[in-house]
């Protein structure tokens, strides 16, 4: 009798009895989607307008095209035209130079950076909608016109921040090609954003670099402190990291750390 009960209350609990449970559950929820979704759309009576003319104000198919390759390239223009990439460079050489790998996590830093480019870029993006943007959309000046005075600013920006010898090395590598004053600023705006944008990014390697050099200095005497104080007292199988590192974190938490490297991020771009 026992084993009668124990067999009529037996289910099949090995995975291939779950896994036909699943695909019998997606089986029928397709069939019940093929049949519903024909009632439904036929019920709604979808319009879909792909016209790309650019008659009653739509956009044309140039200008789509355009505005694609514009959102495609939107990760590359951030890091190459803007302050993002010192950024998060000084903030990455920072979480280094106290020895931390993984705190904060990359989605924070890069988050912080973000915030702090669109506050810094905020006078250059103000110009811009202003000079470019706004007019085109009231019909005021033509496409071309836009856009070059959209470059204008952003073309100023990168300009303050470019160091002379990097602006003279690429204006060599490119022969012939412009034929400009360097001491006048409105002269170099005519020059051209393959050459602009090389030498504002190795511009700004340099001083990503140099300030994680400067923020190097004050944890590396403290490794090196802890280091001979393990090395007098005869600790030598102690890693020395592991006792620097709250000693860093103490410090860096006292001086008030995040304020001043982000004080001194946004005073290096005025």
């Amino acid at each position: 009798m026992k084993s009668e009960v124990s067999l009529g209350r037996h289910t099949d609990c090995s995975p291939k009895g779950k896994w036909n449970k699943i695909l019998i559950t997606a089986a029928i929820a397709v069939v019940l989607l093929t049949i519903l979704l024909p009632v439904t759309a036929s019920a709604a009576g979808i319009n879909i307008d792909l016209n790309t003319d650019g008659s009653d104000g739509t956009l044309g198919s140039l200008q789509l095209l355009f505005l694609f390759a514009l959102i495609a390239l939107a990760p590359s223009l951030l890091i190459m035209m803007t302050c993002f990439t010192r950024i998060v460079i000084v903030f990455s050489l920072l979480r280094n130079a106290i020895g931390l790998q993984q705190t904060p996590p990359n989605q924070v830093l890069i988050g912080l950076a973000l915030f702090l480019s669109l506050f810094i870029m905020s006078p250059v993006l103000k110009d811009i909608n202003e000079q470019g943007l706004q007019p085109y959309i009231n019909e005021e000046i033509t496409q071309e016109v836009a856009l070059d005075n959209m470059k204008k600013p952003i073309k100023r920006f990168m300009l303050k921040q470019i160091k002379e010898d990097d602006l003279n090395l690429f204006l060599s590598l490119s022969g012939d090609k412009y034929d400009v004053d360097i001491s006048d600023t409105e002269s170099l705006l005519s020059l051209g954003l393959d050459v602009i944008v090389p030498s504002f990014i190795t511009s700004e390697l340099k001083r990503a670099f140099t300030m994680g050099f400067l923020l190097f200095l004050p944890f590396l005497i403290i490794d090196m402190i802890v280091a001979s104080t393990l090395m007098s007292m005869g600790m030598v199988m102690l890693p020395p990291s592991m006792i620097s590192l709250p000693f860093k974190l103490m410090l860096f938490v006292v001086v008030n750390g995040w304020s001043l490297i982000i004080e001194m991020l946004v005073k290096s771009f005025y």
